[in-house]
């Protein structure tokens, strides 16, 4: 199976998980530029599950848009936990999606620091009957592979969280 043969697989899962449970998916992305909504829309019938998608890639988007605070991305960067929990409450905020993924990171070849070195990548899910979560990931590889890496996680954590009974 190619690297998007399994991207689709896994949106395919998730569109599943979604009809079965009559939720609508929304997704934020930043380094991802959209790459996990194109894995979903390329599932057909996506359009039963899956309700919209943002690309906030500047900060100013992501508080306009996606109604992350200023002030949380000041006080912990764009590429947080806190950062991307709040993308994904917002667009549920905003959208009529009940679940949602967000994605904030650092897919380089530059912009990495110490702190938060090149392929530093934040992901949030929610889903209803769960809190919002995010979990910082560490990929390794060049500015493709580390999106493709964030791609999957997104999908695939988005699968395990929601079978998770509360």
């Amino acid at each position: 199976m190619t690297k998007t043969e399994n991207l689709v697989e896994l949106a395919r899962q998730v569109g599943q998980i979604m009809l079965e449970r009559d939720w609508l998916l929304a997704t934020v992305e930043s380094c991802t530029g959209g790459w996990v909504a194109k894995a979903i829309t390329s599932v057909p019938g996506s359009s039963l599950w899956f309700e919209c998608a943002l690309v906030t890639y500047s900060n100013e988007s992501k508080n306009t848009l996606a109604g992350v605070p200023m002030e949380l991305i000041d006080a912990h960067g764009a590429v947080s936990a806190q950062v991307a929990e709040a993308m994904a409450s917002g667009i549920i905020a905003r959208s009529n999606a009940t679940a949602a993924i967000a994605v904030t990171g650092i897919a380089g070849p530059d912009g990495g620091s110490v702190q938060k070195p090149v392929g530093t990548v934040f992901i949030a899910w929610q889903v209803p009957g769960h809190d919002v979560r995010a979990e910082r990931f560490q990929f390794h590889g060049d500015r493709d592979a580390i999106r493709h890496r964030s791609v999957a996680a997104a999908l695939g954590q988005l699968v395990t969280i929601a079978l998770d009974p509360v």
